[in-house]
């Protein structure tokens, strides 16, 4: 099964790239950190910011460990490789509890409906993020507490916090499940060390790299209301489809076990958060729940098989996994999820205007400063320093700047439109363009 989904995962990610739909944030940016990690150099990612280093942002060390393969393969494919490899592999302890449980059909079933989840095939389409670690990780911990192995969980959760400081926030609810289901002492350590290590890295680690000396993150009020409360719950058609859609991914029966609390601190914190992506169900932010609600899930079939539960109860346990599967896979026939794109013949082609774009952006030479595009900048970052069009870093006058012109990919973001209208009063003049680009040289 995972070998199935990583030659599906690796199909879209990659020609998404080939069909320049891949962007600088933030298959650009990281591909910039990671390649710097292969050198031997801190994580600057100069696209977010001229030598910005990327601790300061987020606390994610684990990308240490892409360097020894980028620097056999240096590119962005290997981070896309990585990364569907990561997914992949995260369907292993949801299909091998399923198979355990109610046979190799009803687990083949249910770990593909995992792999074509929603929130797995948005974080594929979405280019590359450090997320995808969590994932495998989290997983593989959710099989060890159904199996009732606390200690075994404990040492897996720890993991989490090297993949993103907000991690800590699984690993805590992980320990108020081990202390409740009565493994006490393993609860305590783990959400000990999961509340030690996140205020080490928020309060400490990354404002120690950040340039403000600051947490960019806490969550100010600036896109909603200031009362908490409401604030949680508004607006309440986003977040509450999001609610809906993550546990219709398995009928809803994950809400019959007590597995599906662990989605709670997390889903809390996105709600708080002022920033609206992380409200609804797009880009990678459920990437981490889905492995949680598909074995949370498992576990309320097993509940209902129980003695007692009557005979409606075991026909339901019996005909779910074939109906979770329908669930999945209706959405990708229909074209409504990223994989879709896959039973499209046309997206196996890269277009002609991809081509000639591609033609154009050769003529900047190798270790030359670009300022490009948010779409154009992973088709540079391997063997260019690459800024972000903007204003602000067209100040320092790299020698060249690629622009996307209007057309299919939409408009232009404003400073990208703004930048590109100061480009003749800072000394660029227009070069080549094609395939929907304008190369400009200073």
């Amino acid at each position: 099964m995972a070998a199935v989904l990583f030659a599906a995962y690796f199909a879209l990610s990659v020609q998404r790239h080939r069909r320049m739909e891949s962007t600088g944030y933030d298959l650009g940016l990281f591909e910039q950190a990671v390649r710097n990690y292969a050198h031997l150099r801190a994580p600057v990612a100069d696209f977010k910011s001229p030598g910005y280093n990327l601790l300061g942002d987020h606390f994610h060390p684990v990308l240490v460990t892409i360097a020894p393969l980028y620097r056999l393969y240096p590119g962005p494919v290997t981070l896309l490789i990585v990364q569907a490899g990561l997914l992949a592999v995260s369907a292993v302890p949801v299909t091998r509890l399923a198979a355990e449980s109610h046979g190799p059909r009803a687990g083949a079933c249910i770990g593909l409906a995992y792999g074509l989840s929603w929130g797995i095939q948005q974080a594929v389409v979405f280019d590359f993020h450090e997320v995808a670690f969590a994932v495998p990780v989290v997983a593989r911990v959710t099989e060890l507490l159904v199996r009732r192995q606390a200690w075994a969980a404990a040492r897996w959760a720890l993991l989490l916090p090297l993949v993103k400081e907000d991690m800590a926030l699984i690993v805590v609810a992980v320990g108020a499940h081990l202390y409740r289901t009565g493994d006490r002492k393993a609860g305590a350590v783990v959400t000990g060390v999961a509340v030690a290590a996140a205020a080490l890295t928020v309060l400490v680690i990354i404002p120690a790299f950040n340039p403000d000396h600051s947490y960019n993150y806490f969550g100010v009020a600036q896109n909603g209301p200031e009362n908490p409360f409401t604030r949680l719950f508004t607006p309440v058609g986003m977040k509450g489809n999001t609610l809906f859609a993550l546990f219709a991914a398995t009928l809803f029966l994950a809400l019959r076990s007590p597995l599906a609390l662990l989605t709670l601190p997390t889903l809390l914190a996105r709600f708080w958060a002022s920033n609206p992506f992380l409200w609804g169900t797009h880009f990678h932010y459920s990437a981490v729940l889905m492995p949680i609600v598909f074995i949370a899930a498992l576990d309320g079939l097993d509940r209902l098989r129980r003695p007692g539960t009557g005979t409606l109860g075991r026909r339901i346990a019996t005909a779910a996994p074939l109906a979770v599967l329908a669930a999945g896979t209706v959405p990708v026939a229909l074209g409504a999820q990223p994989l879709g794109r896959l039973l499209r013949p046309s997206y196996a082609h890269v277009p002609p205007d991809v081509a000639e774009a591609r033609r154009i952006l050769a003529v900047i030479p190798d270790g030359a400063d670009v300022a490009a595009a948010n779409r154009l900048a992973p088709q540079l970052t391997a063997r260019c320093r690459v800024l972000r069009l903007d204003p602000v870093f067209l100040a320092r006058r790299p020698r060249w700047a690629a622009v996307a012109l209007p057309g299919r990919a939409g408009p232009p973001p404003p400073r990208e439109e703004v930048a590109v209208q100061g480009l003749a009063a800072s000394g660029y003049r227009p070069v080549a363009r094609g395939g929907g680009i304008m190369l400009y040289r200073r």
